[in-house]
């Protein structure tokens, strides 16, 4: 069969493929076989995302794709994982009766089948189970109206799909039991209990097995290396975490690549010390106190915010002293809303899959800082120069309407009119917005087509648009994968911009050829 090929912004293609088992064919064959510049490919329920390192090399992986023919393989003997259940789910019953069967008959049938784990996504450690034997797949609806809080351990069922909550979070399965064996560990290699390609049995338990709170998906390992106390937090104000270049290439263990919000800002503030530009360093919310422990050679970078040192007030960009027992201080932004704190050596924090970046979403990385806390730094050896001017990226202004180009699609074709309804109008920022995604409000969009989207894979930029009908743009810490169509995504270029947005500014799109 011919594959339908989408955009998604300028360095990412959706495979359209119509089967979960092609879509798997795919993902198997491109993860053997990965195209140039290939950063990472995520099997859906019918579709595989293939992620690219540059808008060139997604042109030309466009081309290849639309001629692929990946045969069928000889699989190898899967790796078995035996999940333990507590059968108690508060759907239990009335899941058994939607499937015509008995409480113990669908335990029977869910204990009795020999599952797949197909894809992740969702969150870390959640992995779509699909049964082995196509024969033994059951419809099972979701919930009406999802739950706002399913609790971490918890066991669903939607469509043909089954699978363990690894954090407690929203959801809309069917819930029919709990399971104590943990999904995730952050010390583990891999961390993820359940990977694609392996074979899943559940097993029903007794109720005295408890429900452990080590099943979410929360944790880092302790920092490598030497690393020096350098300051102390006085205030982080609304919100400050550690953040770096990311964790980028995890899609399948349902892990999105995290990182600075904006990225340009978080160089330049690396760079203006000497670090390297992915560093860890903080990115704050909100205003920021901190009092020096050593003498400190730091940078501020991003929020048009005024920064003080001792109560003086230092231009961004350029990196200045910080005298040991002096205090450093990022006042509220009158432009952005993003401040970054670089240390010359770098943050040092635990890391989870090769980065210290909090991922507000799933939980991964360090905790959000609090007042009180040490903030630790690497030995500044072996590192460039320090710069006392630099140039500070911030590319929004406070009453200007930021403009974000994006490209049509991948399902532009389910709104009326397409992707100009979205361009065609005015949105502003709410305050629901955060590091997931920016949250807008306007006259909402109108399907053309109605019915859900089976899951796909996504990448930060997606504009996605949910029933109400006003757009979420995703942004670092988005989900692997989302339900909802979108209607176009914002390229790389602008994602900075869009995560300085404070909630009341106002946005329009432009549409990127």
């Amino acid at each position: 069969m011919s594959a339908a090929i989408h955009r998604v912004g300028t360095r990412a293609l959706l495979v359209e493929l119509g089967e979960l088992d092609l879509a798997l064919r795919w993902h198997a064959h491109l993860s053997a076989h990965p195209l140039p510049g290939q950063r990472e490919v995520i099997a859906a329920a019918a579709t595989v995302l293939v992620v690219l390192d540059s808008a060139r090399h997604a042109e030309r992986a466009a081309q290849t794709l639309g001629s692929l023919n990946p045969q069928a393989t000889t699989a190898s003997s899967p790796r078995e994982v035996e999940v333990k259940v507590i059968y108690d789910g508060p759907d239990l019953e009335s899941t058994a009766d939607l499937l015509g069967l008995s409480r113990e008959e669908l335990i029977a049938w869910h204990t009795g089948t020999r599952w797949r784990a197909a894809f992740g996504g969702f969150a870390p450690g959640f992995a779509y189970c699909v049964p082995a034997d196509p024969a033994r797949a059951r419809r099972v609806p979701r919930l009406d109206s999802p739950r706002t809080r399913v609790p971490h351990g918890a066991v669903g069922l939607a469509d043909s799909f089954s699978a363990v909550y690894p954090r407690t979070s929203p959801g809309g399965w069917r819930l029919i039991g709990r399971s104590p064996t943990p999904m995730w560990d952050s010390a583990a290699t891999p961390p993820a209990a359940i990977r694609p390609g392996d074979a899943v049995r559940y097993r029903a338990v007794r109720e005295s097995i408890k429900v452990a709170g080590g099943t979410e998906t929360s944790g880092t390992t302790a920092p490598a290396g030497p690393s020096l106390p350098a300051l102390r937090v006085e205030d982080p104000g609304l919100l400050s975490l550690v953040q770096d270049r990311g964790r980028g290439g995890h899609g399948d263990m349902g892990v999105t690549g995290s990182g600075a919000a904006d990225r340009a800002s978080a160089y330049a503030a690396n760079e203006a010390v000497g670090n390297a530009p992915g560093a860890a360093l903080i990115e704050n919310i909100g205003s920021l106190e901190v009092t020096a422990l050593i003498d400190a050679t730091v940078a501020v970078a991003g929020a048009l915010a005024p920064v003080r040192i001792n109560g003086r007030e230092v231009p961004l960009g350029g990196a200045r002293l910080l005298p040991a027992g002096g205090t450093l201080s990022i006042g509220p932004a009158q432009a952005g809303q993003l401040s970054y704190l670089a240390v010359r050596g770098g943050i040092a924090a635990g890391r989870v899959l090769g980065s210290s970046s909090t991922d507000v979403l799933s939980g991964l990385g360090p905790e959000p800082i609090r007042a009180g806390d040490t903030l630790r730094v690497h030995p500044p050896h072996g590192l460039g120069a320090a710069r006392a001017a630099g140039a500070n990226p911030l590319r929004v202004s406070a009453d200007a309407v930021t403009v974000l180009r994006c490209v049509a699609g991948p399902r532009d074709a389910w709104f009326r009119e397409g992707v100009a309804a979205l361009t065609g109008r005015e949105w502003t920022v709410t305050p629901r917005s955060n590091r997931v995604g920016l949250r807008l409000d306007g006259a909402p969009l109108e399907r053309e087509r109605e019915g859900e989207l089976p899951s796909e894979g996504a990448v930060a930029g997606c504009i996605q648009v949910p029933p109400q009908g006003t757009p979420v743009v995703f942004l670092r810490d988005h989900p692997v994968t989302g339900g909802y169509p979108v209607i176009a995504t914002v390229i790389p270029e602008d994602l900075d911009a869009a995560a300085q947005l404070p909630a009341g500014s106002r946005v329009r799109f432009e549409e990127y050829q």
